[in-house]
């Protein structure tokens, strides 16, 4: 299995697009709420600057979220579990995990892995959830990471 390429989950581009989003308006607000101290310092903006105030933050977001997501995710291969994403990466040793499971975590479902020192590790992806959170395929990639799990904890695989 050395040769064989690692299985890799990756949030879907709606995941990434809807992350993004939350997180452009969340800017939106706050330039929104910086154009409004400013009207009321001085005389108001022009009509057109509050489109920019809202619509810049959204874009922006919107593309931030996608490539976070194509950098973000899980890699599963003869060695173990490798998550990464934009700001942190680990992995874990076949050796080291004891149990694979769905749980639900606020209003999505995560992969959680159980490693030998009783800590958990919640899986980037893949996840789902509501609306932009959903993936359709979420059953099938759980169970692909189940029986990989399974495979190097109980034989079957080489490797």
């Amino acid at each position: 299995m050395e040769g064989a390429s690692p299985a890799t989950f990756r949030p879907t581009w709606q995941q990434g697009l809807g992350h993004g989003l939350y997180l452009g308006v969340l800017g939106a607000v706050a330039s929104v709420m910086t154009g409004v101290m400013i009207a009321l310092l001085w005389s108001g903006p022009p009509g057109w600057t509050w489109a920019v105030l809202i619509l810049t933050p959204l874009v922006i977001g919107a593309v931030a979220g996608l490539v976070a997501g194509h950098r973000t995710g899980v890699e599963v291969g003869a060695r173990g579990i490798r998550t990464s994403s934009v700001f942190e990466e680990g992995v874990a040793p076949w050796s080291r995990v004891v149990d694979l499971r769905a749980e639900r975590r606020g209003r999505r479902t995560v992969v959680s892995v159980y490693l030998d020192s009783g800590a958990s590790v919640q899986l980037h992806a893949p996840y789902s959830g509501g609306l932009f959170a959903a993936d359709p395929q979420f059953e099938l990639k759980l169970f692909a990471l189940s029986h990989l799990w399974r495979s190097h904890r109980f034989g079957g695989l080489p490797g």
